[in-house]
């Protein structure tokens, strides 16, 4: 029984609850769609998923949370529509998955700094050394979850089993806030506080286990 017939394509053993619900839930609806165009490529898709992503960070710096929002949940869509299209189709290699990783730090990136811009723009009764701070340490945080991971493959080291600070959910809590700003504009900073707290906290404790 091939990837197709199995079901197979739609997850990887790595996904955790979050990425796994938007790949089987809404991505596997999309992926098997696209397979009937002859001319796509799963690296059209990832750029087009971290174009999305990149989008979302502009948005959130000229001030429009929801349309943020949206933009995010669109690109973590499609980040998982790239993979499970290039299984699928049989397309898969390890410069696509390079590539996709890649990107999807640019997008990362760009979701934090936006978010950033937001809320210094807010004016909040927060300092704004404090959100600023904040930012680094949330892109810092959000970037060390992967590099942890990649670098702990290589050298062998045994982080134990994959965490919550992945970026699915990472994105999905954005996601959450970016939207919920329309009602409650300052709701992204409780996502920015999540982004600092959860992956600075795991790296913390990837550390710890490495050492022992």
């Amino acid at each position: 029984m091939d990837g197709a017939e199995s079901g197979l394509w739609r997850t990887k053993p790595t996904d955790r609850f979050v990425l796994k619900w938007i790949k089987c839930r809404i991505c596997a609806g999309i992926t098997p769609r696209l397979t009937s165009i002859p001319w796509l490529r799963p690296w059209m898709i990832t750029v087009l998923s971290a174009g999305l992503g990149v989008l979302a960070g502009v948005l959130f710096a000229l001030g429009y949370g929801c349309l943020a929002g949206a933009a995010a949940a669109a690109g973590q869509i499609m980040d998982g529509v790239d993979g499970q299209f290039a299984r699928l189709t049989g397309r898969q290699t390890r410069a696509g998955a390079f590539l996709d990783s890649v990107l999807d730090r640019y997008a990362d990136g760009s979701l934090v700094i936006g978010m950033v811009i937001y809320l210094v723009r807010l004016h909040l009764s927060v300092p704004v050394w404090a959100v600023l701070l904040f930012g680094a340490l949330a892109l810092i945080g959000s970037s060390l979850i992967s590099y942890t991971s990649a670098r702990a493959e290589v050298l062998g080291i045994d982080l134990g089993p994959p965490t919550l600070a992945s970026k699915g959910t990472r994105t999905s809590v954005v996601v959450l806030c970016g939207l919920g700003s329309l009602f409650l504009p300052s709701l992204p900073m409780a996502a920015l506080a999540y982004l600092v707290l959860h992956t600075n906290v795991v790296v913390a404790v990837r550390l710890v286990r490495s050492l022992r």
